[in-house]
């Protein structure tokens, strides 16, 4: 069963694929605006990390900044998958977009860790509060959000924002250290501070438990991305740690595991949707994330998008499937664009 079940999440996501990933059918301009592809953000290890970046022209002196993360299980695909969505809401609403990449299971020979890949997404958070004012964003009024795994890592910079450590994972204990901050800066400093702050998250269909995914055999020949991304399967921290021998390593990237009382740290508010068909993250469990903050004194949002399955936020169609960007995005992206105002504007 779980076996069947991972080869059906690849299958699914996968399928942008075979079919062609595209810019789907184009959407009513409200408004201009002006887009720079490809700013390098940083370069870890030699591997060049880029954004794009989107400001809408409606004549305001700054906006709020809406940070994207794609999904595809941290192997495949890159933020072109969310072209589409990136601008349907800097035409559609008053927001800057920043469009992430970050790196892959897979890049540097398939030895990227997962609390690295949490270390890009922490590090675009810094670059965009640094630098983001020249493309006419407020870097202090900031949204991530993300699909599938892009929803998990938008969940971590939320509530790993502020468990930052420079030796990272390789020390007594377990933080992040963000893959960029600002020259001279130390990431005990940031946390000192107010941490990688950000005023509001939006997860769509997140994964949000890697510890048991991992002891269902994500980390398994059985796990089908690893095939689609041409990788040899392996432990998503490397060969020598395990979920058996160190579950503290799993649960610290798992946001199941990290919800704080909001006695102890009030959280930015959160909307969590999915599909009510999604067979990959079944929506209960993302219910049951939105109940579990809320007992916790948390703000926190659940939005049902009735009939779809996973990734109806991906730029591309797929017939087989009966899903399209223009017929199935739209009516979740303005879910995402109202919640966004109510906080904002």
């Amino acid at each position: 069963m779980k076996r069947d079940r991972i080869t059906c999440l690849a299958v699914l996501i996968m399928l942008p694929l075979f079919w062609g990933a595209i810019i789907a059918e184009p959407v009513a301009v409200q408004h201009a605006y002006t887009g720079s592809k490809d700013v390098e953000w940083a370069k870890p290890g030699g591997q060049s990390l880029t954004m794009d970046i989107y400001t809408p022209q409606t004549g305001k002196a700054s906006y709020p900044v809406l940070i994207i993360y794609h999904g595809g299980a941290w192997m495949i695909n890159n933020k072109s998958v969310m072209d589409s969505m990136s601008i349907y809401i800097v035409q559609k609403s008053e927001y800057v977009v920043c469009n992430v990449n970050y790196r892959l299971f897979v890049d540097a020979g398939n030895t990227i860790t997962l609390n690295q890949i949490v270390e890009d997404v922490l590090g675009a958070v810094a670059w965009v509060q640094a630098n983001i004012a020249a493309y006419k964003g407020a870097p202090d009024k900031l949204i991530v959000t993300g699909d599938s795994a892009g929803g998990h890592l938008a969940a971590m910079v939320v509530l790993a924002g502020d468990k930052l450590e420079s030796d990272g994972f390789a020390g007594a204990s377990l933080g992040f250290c963000p893959t960029w901050l600002p020259p001279g800066v130390m990431a005990e400093q940031v946390a000192q501070k107010s941490g990688l702050a950000v005023q509001a998250a939006i997860l769509s269909y997140p994964a949000l438990d890697l510890h048991a995914a991992c002891v269902g055999g994500f980390e398994k020949t059985g796990n089908y991305f690893w095939n689609f991304a041409k990788a040899q399967a392996r432990g998503i921290f490397g060969d020598s740690i395990t979920v058996e021998t160190h579950a503290d390593f799993y649960k610290m990237v798992s946001p199941v595991y990290l919800l704080p009382d909001s006695s102890q740290k009030k959280l930015p508010p959160q909307l969590c949707m999915v599909g009510s068909a999604d067979n990959l993250i079944p929506p209960a469990s993302v219910r049951e994330y939105v109940v579990k903050l809320n007992a916790l004194g948390q703000p926190a949002e659940y939005w049902e998008h009735e009939g779809r399955p996973h990734a109806y936020l991906d730029a591309w169609k797929n017939d087989y499937l009966g899903i399209s960007f223009g017929k199935d995005a739209p009516l979740a992206l303005d879910r995402m664009i109202e919640f966004m105002d109510r906080i904002f504007y």
